[in-house]
Protein backbone atom coordinates (compact mmCIF):
# COMPACT_ATOMS: atom_id res chain seq x y z
CA UNK A 1 0.00 0.00 0.00
CA UNK A 2 1.47 3.62 -1.09
CA UNK A 3 0.54 6.59 1.08
CA UNK A 4 -1.95 9.11 -0.63
CA UNK A 5 -2.70 12.56 0.44
CA UNK A 6 -5.81 14.23 0.12
CA UNK A 7 -6.47 17.38 0.32
CA UNK A 8 -10.58 19.00 0.42
CA UNK A 9 -10.85 22.71 -1.00
CA UNK A 10 -12.81 24.72 1.32
CA UNK A 11 -12.90 22.39 4.07
CA UNK A 12 -14.14 24.22 7.10
CA UNK A 13 -15.05 27.41 5.45
CA UNK A 14 -18.02 29.07 4.74
CA UNK A 15 -20.30 26.72 6.95
CA UNK A 16 -18.44 23.24 4.74
CA UNK A 17 -17.79 20.81 7.67
CA UNK A 18 -16.86 17.49 8.39
CA UNK A 19 -15.13 16.90 11.69
CA UNK A 20 -12.05 15.29 11.44
CA UNK A 21 -12.73 12.38 13.39
CA UNK A 22 -15.83 11.53 10.79
CA UNK A 23 -13.50 12.03 7.75
CA UNK A 24 -10.82 9.27 9.61
CA UNK A 25 -13.91 6.90 10.57
CA UNK A 26 -15.27 7.50 6.98
CA UNK A 27 -11.93 6.38 5.49
CA UNK A 28 -11.99 3.20 7.50
CA UNK A 29 -15.07 2.42 6.58
CA UNK A 30 -14.15 2.68 2.60
CA UNK A 31 -11.42 0.34 3.13
CA UNK A 32 -8.45 2.97 3.12
CA UNK A 33 -5.67 1.88 6.05
CA UNK A 34 -4.16 3.98 8.49
CA UNK A 35 -6.40 7.35 7.89
CA UNK A 36 -4.52 10.33 9.56
CA UNK A 37 -6.01 14.21 9.48
CA UNK A 38 -3.42 17.31 9.67
CA UNK A 39 -4.94 20.47 11.61
CA UNK A 40 -9.53 21.01 11.32
CA UNK A 41 -8.78 22.19 7.26
CA UNK A 42 -8.46 19.32 4.77
CA UNK A 43 -5.47 17.41 5.06
CA UNK A 44 -6.07 13.74 5.19
CA UNK A 45 -3.10 11.08 4.88
CA UNK A 46 -4.18 7.25 4.13
CA UNK A 47 -2.50 4.20 2.60
CA UNK A 48 -3.97 2.60 -0.68
CA UNK A 49 -3.42 1.11 -3.82
CA UNK A 50 -6.04 3.17 -5.43
CA UNK A 51 -4.65 5.68 -8.15
CA UNK A 52 -4.88 9.03 -7.10
CA UNK A 53 -8.13 10.27 -9.52
CA UNK A 54 -10.31 6.77 -8.59
CA UNK A 55 -9.68 7.68 -5.15
CA UNK A 56 -10.98 11.36 -5.79
CA UNK A 57 -14.22 10.56 -7.42
CA UNK A 58 -14.40 8.12 -4.24
CA UNK A 59 -14.17 10.54 -1.62
CA UNK A 60 -16.01 13.09 -3.13
CA UNK A 61 -18.97 10.51 -3.68
CA UNK A 62 -18.94 9.38 0.07
CA UNK A 63 -18.36 13.15 1.01
CA UNK A 64 -21.31 14.29 -0.28
CA UNK A 65 -23.35 11.19 0.50
CA UNK A 66 -21.58 11.21 4.35
CA UNK A 67 -21.83 14.55 5.01
CA UNK A 68 -24.04 16.14 2.21
CA UNK A 69 -21.06 18.08 0.61
CA UNK A 70 -20.03 18.72 -2.34
CA UNK A 71 -16.73 19.23 -2.34
CA UNK A 72 -13.06 19.09 -4.29
CA UNK A 73 -10.75 16.59 -3.32
CA UNK A 74 -7.13 16.57 -5.05
CA UNK A 75 -5.48 13.52 -4.23
CA UNK A 76 -1.13 13.20 -4.57
CA UNK A 77 1.03 10.35 -3.88
CA UNK A 78 4.76 10.63 -1.89
CA UNK A 79 6.22 10.72 -5.08
CA UNK A 80 4.31 13.72 -6.35
CA UNK A 81 4.25 15.70 -2.46
CA UNK A 82 7.94 15.00 -2.38
CA UNK A 83 8.56 16.48 -5.95
CA UNK A 84 5.82 19.69 -5.27
CA UNK A 85 8.25 20.07 -2.36
CA UNK A 86 11.14 20.15 -4.32
CA UNK A 87 9.83 22.53 -7.32
CA UNK A 88 9.36 25.27 -4.71
CA UNK A 89 10.42 28.49 -6.63
CA UNK A 90 10.44 30.50 -3.26
CA UNK A 91 12.41 28.29 -1.68
CA UNK A 92 14.77 30.90 0.25
CA UNK A 93 11.30 32.83 0.93
CA UNK A 94 10.11 29.47 2.54
CA UNK A 95 12.68 28.68 4.67
CA UNK A 96 12.45 32.25 6.42
CA UNK A 97 9.21 32.87 6.05
CA UNK A 98 6.93 29.51 5.72
CA UNK A 99 3.14 31.22 6.22
CA UNK A 100 3.79 33.78 3.72
CA UNK A 101 4.76 30.49 0.26
CA UNK A 102 1.66 29.11 -1.01
CA UNK A 103 1.49 25.79 -2.75
CA UNK A 104 -2.11 25.55 -4.70
CA UNK A 105 -2.68 22.30 -6.34
CA UNK A 106 -4.56 21.83 -8.98
CA UNK A 107 -7.59 19.38 -9.62
CA UNK A 108 -6.98 20.01 -13.67
CA UNK A 109 -4.57 22.41 -14.52
CA UNK A 110 -4.30 26.08 -14.31
CA UNK A 111 -6.48 27.97 -16.51
CA UNK A 112 -4.78 30.01 -19.66
CA UNK A 113 -3.60 33.25 -18.84
CA UNK A 114 -4.19 32.48 -14.84
CA UNK A 115 -0.21 33.38 -14.18
CA UNK A 116 -0.32 36.90 -16.01
CA UNK A 117 -3.44 37.75 -14.43
CA UNK A 118 -2.12 37.09 -11.15
CA UNK A 119 0.87 38.98 -11.90
CA UNK A 120 -1.60 41.76 -12.48
CA UNK A 121 -3.02 41.79 -9.24
CA UNK A 122 0.29 41.76 -7.27
CA UNK A 123 0.91 44.36 -5.02
CA UNK A 124 3.95 45.11 -2.66
CA UNK A 125 6.10 42.40 -4.12
CA UNK A 126 3.99 39.61 -4.36
CA UNK A 127 4.64 36.83 -7.04
CA UNK A 128 3.51 33.38 -8.72
CA UNK A 129 4.63 31.14 -10.55
CA UNK A 130 3.12 27.83 -12.04
CA UNK A 131 5.01 24.69 -12.23
CA UNK A 132 4.17 21.50 -13.99
CA UNK A 133 5.65 18.69 -12.00
CA UNK A 134 7.14 16.02 -13.98
CA UNK A 135 5.84 13.23 -11.52
CA UNK A 136 1.79 14.80 -12.79
CA UNK A 137 -0.11 17.48 -11.87
CA UNK A 138 0.23 21.21 -11.83
CA UNK A 139 0.74 23.24 -8.75
CA UNK A 140 0.46 27.44 -8.13
CA UNK A 141 3.20 28.92 -6.13
CA UNK A 142 2.30 32.19 -4.28
CA UNK A 143 5.00 34.64 -2.43
CA UNK A 144 2.95 37.02 0.23
CA UNK A 145 5.41 38.76 1.31
CA UNK A 146 2.63 40.88 3.48
CA UNK A 147 0.66 38.15 4.11
CA UNK A 148 -2.21 36.58 2.06
CA UNK A 149 -4.99 38.35 3.96
CA UNK A 150 -3.46 41.92 2.08
CA UNK A 151 -2.85 40.42 -1.08
CA UNK A 152 -4.29 41.95 -4.35
CA UNK A 153 -4.10 38.49 -5.52
CA UNK A 154 -6.33 36.51 -2.73
CA UNK A 155 -9.26 39.00 -2.96
CA UNK A 156 -9.68 38.48 -6.48
CA UNK A 157 -8.05 34.79 -7.41
CA UNK A 158 -10.76 32.86 -7.88
CA UNK A 159 -11.37 28.92 -9.95
CA UNK A 160 -12.64 30.71 -12.80
CA UNK A 161 -9.29 33.15 -12.76
CA UNK A 162 -6.53 30.49 -11.66
CA UNK A 163 -9.17 26.20 -12.42
CA UNK A 164 -9.80 24.28 -9.66
CA UNK A 165 -7.00 23.87 -6.63
CA UNK A 166 -6.50 24.38 -3.00
CA UNK A 167 -3.54 26.24 -1.30
CA UNK A 168 -1.55 25.10 1.52
CA UNK A 169 1.37 27.34 3.45
CA UNK A 170 4.29 25.76 3.49
CA UNK A 171 4.60 24.80 7.32
CA UNK A 172 1.49 22.77 5.99
CA UNK A 173 3.31 21.28 3.19
CA UNK A 174 6.10 20.66 5.44
CA UNK A 175 4.34 19.12 7.56
CA UNK A 176 2.32 16.74 5.56
CA UNK A 177 5.64 15.85 3.88
CA UNK A 178 6.54 14.76 7.28
CA UNK A 179 3.54 12.65 8.09
CA UNK A 180 4.53 10.90 4.62
CA UNK A 181 8.66 10.53 5.19
CA UNK A 182 9.58 12.97 2.41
Amino acid sequence: MSHRIILFRGMNTGGVRAPVAEQRAMAVEMGLKNPRTLLASGNLVVETDLAPADLEVAIETEMARRFGLKIAAMVRTADQWSALIAANPFAEQAAAHPAQVLAMVMKAGIVPDAVEACRALAEGGEAVEAVTLTTGGEVLYFWFPDGMGQSGIFKKATPRLLGMGTGRNWNTVLKLGAMLGV
